[in-house]
């Protein structure tokens, strides 16, 4: 009896060692927090360019590197709770994406863990760091000029259609920190042309729905969608709707105009994305977020959709074709 006992014994450590060598291999890894306030699917592109950043650091996700996700479908109000997940979880790293609520949430859940953040405005105005060349804390990242270019947008519109009279600003009012700025911005610029500005608000489908019966019944000549995760999840959508009523309208990202979107003005996202991973990455190998310098975006593009403007029957002037960095034909 002794003698099988013994093997048992033996053979059940047998057995078990690999398990125990696979658990301890997968808690030796570093682990990055993923905070983002979309979705999973149509937000893919957000994690693709942080993994090719991570790669340029020699971290590939499930072999040297584990990534935790967090994301808030659109619920902003669950910012805070997840990343307090996350600093529960001991990530080595939190990456927050593109969203400026996602980084004033990791940055009042820790002030330990590092936080390298994509922001769409001055980050020292946002209170993330104390300056760019010195952040001074726990966090770094990139300004990827989301807001701060509302203006240009808004002149880009004024150009594209001179005779206009009145531009809808469609916001998603979860989304305090972008929707803000975004409106004043919007209305500052169109006084100085003499535009007047017509505010609609939308964080899900159905409200999209309603906000554009809104655009229509006030009769706006043209529109400019605020930068957001969420409304952008329903670009399809916001690109059928603005098609259907014929209402012409400016966007942050390229991803819109892809989707039938007429045109988009914005920094380069998935090169701002990547720099996101290349920093988490220097952070894995040792580098401190005080000792990083948070970067400005400086690839900026115009993408023009042709085939959307002739369904809408409108003539892009030549001199906005040829700034165009590209022109989906």
């Amino acid at each position: 009896m002794k003698r099988r006992q013994f093997i048992k014994l033996v053979g059940g450590v047998a057995v078990g060692w690999p398990l125990a060598a696979h658990a301890q291999q997968e808690m030796t890894k570093p682990v990055v927090g993923f905070l983002n306030p979309g979705s999973p699917e149509p937000q893919e592109y957000v994690v693709a360019a942080l993994r090719d950043g991570l790669r340029e650091m020699d971290y590939v996700e499930g072999q040297n590197v584990v990534i935790e996700y967090r994301r808030a479908e659109g619920k902003y109000n669950r910012l805070p709770e997840l990343a307090a997940e996350l600093v529960t979880r001991h990530v080595s790293v939190i990456a927050t994406g593109l969203s400026t609520p996602a980084a004033l949430a990791a940055k009042a859940a820790t002030k330990e863990i590092p936080i390298v953040f994509l922001v769409g405005e001055n980050p020292v105005r946002l209170g993330l760091v104390a300056s760019l060349a010195r952040p001074d804390g726990n966090a770094t990242g990139f300004n990827f000029f989301v807001t701060e270019l509302t203006a240009k947008r808004v002149g880009l519109l004024h150009e594209l259609l001179p005779k206009a009279v009145r531009i809808g600003v469609l916001i998603n009012p979860s989304n305090v920190e972008t929707a803000e700025p975004t409106v004043r911005d919007a209305k500052a610029a169109a006084l100085t042309m003499g535009l007047e500005v017509y505010v609609v608000s939308a964080s899900n489908g159905d409200e999209i729905d309603i906000a554009f019966q809104k655009l229509v019944s006030e009769r706006v000549d043209a529109l400019l969608v605020a930068p957001d995760l969420s409304l952008s999840s329903r670009r399809v959508q916001i690109a059928i709707l603005a098609a259907r009523n014929s209402v012409p309208a400016i966007y942050s990202v390229r991803n819109y105009a892809e989707a039938g979107g007429l045109i988009s003005y914005g920094a380069n996202a998935s090169d701002s994305l990547r720099q996101e991973g290349v920093y988490v990455g220097r952070i894995l190998k040792g580098a401190k977020p005080a000792d990083l310098p948070v970067e400005q975006s400086t690839k900026f593009e115009l993408v023009i959709n042709l085939r959307t403007a002739k369904a809408l029957g409108l003539n892009i002037p030549p001199t906005l074709l040829a700034r165009a960095d590209e022109v989906i034909e």
